[in-house]
């Protein structure tokens, strides 16, 4: 990722996590910053940071000359396919590391609308972006800078602030412990051979897809177990029987290194579970955390597991919009510590971005606590039994979304409608729920979710459409997308079950009633005529 640590008279971080196609951009950026005042710009080495490390950059990094950026101008594709011919986005970071706000994109849309001209440096040369150093150049306001810097250093010195890396490497070291990690050709390859081999001790053959590509190698850079069909298979969750022993432990990276898919051998985490578990074993896993959590958060439409740690352990608890920068708010006024969101989004207020490798290094310092006993003799403590145990503990939240990609946006906004128009009659409702399944509980609550910032009191309204069960079960809509191509319908449905004898069974069967009560209200095929979802997760 380059980076621009952009003051306009300071310095500029700029990040492409796609290695060919971004670098023409760097340049124009670069070269536009030297024409507009910009007195220095920070890019890292051959063009590649993450976003977690941008974030860290920002809000960590101090120049030679006691510097330090105030902005970073991102250049990804994030979790979706990449290449000439593929996505491609620039996004923009605040002098807090996290994503500008929609006050200032709001701004920066409006400029569109009515710029004419733009100064750039054309006669500025070219910076040899593959070697570490500052290169200086004559700008319009006194000296220009463009310094190439090592990506990783930074991040790694924040990593190793806030996990004992010590005790992971004890665990990683062991032979009773397998691990591998799957960087899907993204940027965290660049990234996973320091942490993991490197500082780490893991075995350079535990690295898949870890050489970054400027397509990603071809594939879909999104860290679920649809796209890391590798990775999932080497850890025996692939329909085809394998004859290997898969690891004990696998994780997954998106395109820019934000995201994260943690697996255990043949289990599968899920996101909402995945926050709930790092929040209950933090304090005394991860020694950042030792003094306490201030508080957490997730989006509405994740799952509901993370409310029942915070009401079991008295923290402060949040429910917000999905986008990281509402975090980023709750971070920013000391109120939130740990976060997640249910499309394999974690992180902390460490940055103001999600972080997948730091939910990645979570997870081995929770392994690490639970098996300090357990690595020379008895048996190792896995990432299954960790899960039952949480489920155990705290009840399981059953959990699925059900994706409707490129539906009618008229046929959406109809359903979408229909819905909000039902919940002014709970009784009309639970009517048609016990005609459609009787063993599903009543409907107590319906709205559509609204949220005011408790930091800078804005109102974020029309969020989603929920149905709140009695038991604690809760249907979702959330409709994106409504343009000339058609919407994306997504109905998120959960199921809190609390009997320790019924939270073993599987996913898809403990939700069946739960979905059909959600397809049958909704009618969901009547307005969008489809029968079945696009994706499952």
């Amino acid at each position: 990722m380059v980076m621009f640590n952009v003051t306009r008279k300071e310095t500029a971080p700029i990040d492409g996590q796609k290695p060919g196609t971004s670098g023409l951009r760097k340049k124009i950026i670069t070269k536009m910053a030297a024409a507009n005042g910009v007195r220095r710009v920070w890019i890292g080495q051959n063009g590649l940071l993450s976003t977690p490390a941008v974030s860290a950059v920002i809000r960590e990094r101090v120049g030679s000359d006691g510097s330090k950026a105030t902005g970073a101008f991102i250049l990804t594709a994030s979790h979706n396919p990449g290449g000439p011919s593929e996505d491609f986005g620039i996004k923009y970071n605040m002098d807090n590391g996290g994503p500008a706000p929609e006050g200032i994109t709001d701004k920066i849309y409006e400029n569109t609308k009515t710029i004419k001209e733009y100064s750039i440096a054309e006669d500025l040369p070219d910076v040899d972006i593959s070697a570490v150093g500052v290169t200086s150049f004559g700008g319009p306001e006194g000296q220009f800078d463009v310094e190439v810097f090592d990506s990783a250093s930074d991040y790694v010195k924040l990593m190793k602030s806030i996990f004992d890396f010590e005790l992971i490497r004890k665990l990683l070291s062991s032979p009773k412990f397998t691990f591998c990690y799957d960087a899907l050709h993204g940027v965290a390859g660049a990234y996973a051979k320091r942490i993991f081999v490197e500082e780490l001790g893991a075995q350079e053959s535990s690295l898949l897809n870890c050489t970054p590509k400027e397509d990603f190698g071809g594939g879909h850079p999104d860290p679920n177990l649809t796209y890391a069909k590798e990775l999932v298979a080497r850890m025996g969750l692939s329909k085809s029987n394998t004859q290997d022993e898969p690891p004990e432990f696998g994780a997954a990276a998106d395109g820019d290194a934000d995201r994260n898919m943690i697996l255990g051998k043949r289990f599968f985490v899920t996101p909402s579970d995945s926050v709930a578990i790092i929040a209950a074993n933090a304090v005394e896993s991860i020694p950042y955390f030792s003094a306490g959590l201030k508080g957490v958060a997730r989006s509405m439409p994740t799952s509901a597991a993370l409310d029942v740690v915070a009401k079991n352990l008295n923290l402060k608890f949040f429910e917000v919009p999905t986008g990281w920068k509402f975090f980023g708010n709750l971070m920013d006024a000391g109120l939130c510590s740990i976060c997640g969101e249910e499309s394999f989004g974690t992180g902390s207020d460490h940055i103001r971005e999600k972080d997948g490798i730091w939910a990645v290094l979570a997870w081995l310092s929770i392994l690490a606590h639970k098996n300090k006993e357990n690595l020379d003799g008895g048996k190792l403590v896995t990432v299954e039994d960790i899960v039952r145990k949480h489920w155990a503990t705290y009840g399981r939240h059953y959990y699925t979304r059900y994706d409707y990609e490129n539906v009618d946006a008229g046929a959406a906004k109809e359903l979408m409608a229909n819905l909000v128009k039902m919940q002014s009659s709970l009784p009309e409702v639970n009517d048609i729920v016990k005609g459609i399944r009787s063993d599903v509980s009543k409907v107590v609550n319906a709205d559509e979710f609204e949220y005011k910032d408790p930091v800078d009191g804005s109102i974020s309204k029309h969020q989603g459409i929920r149905y709140l069960f009695e038991d604690g079960s809760r249907l979702v809509f959330r409709l994106s997308g409504t343009g000339s191509e058609g919407a994306t319908i997504r109905l998120y449905i959960e199921q809190y079950e609390k009997d320790p004898s019924k939270i073993g069974r599987d996913s898809q069967e403990a939700l069946a009633p739960l979905v059909e009560v959600a397809l049958k209200l909704s009618k969901m095929e009547q307005f969008t005529g489809r029968s079945a979802p696009t994706v499952i997760t």
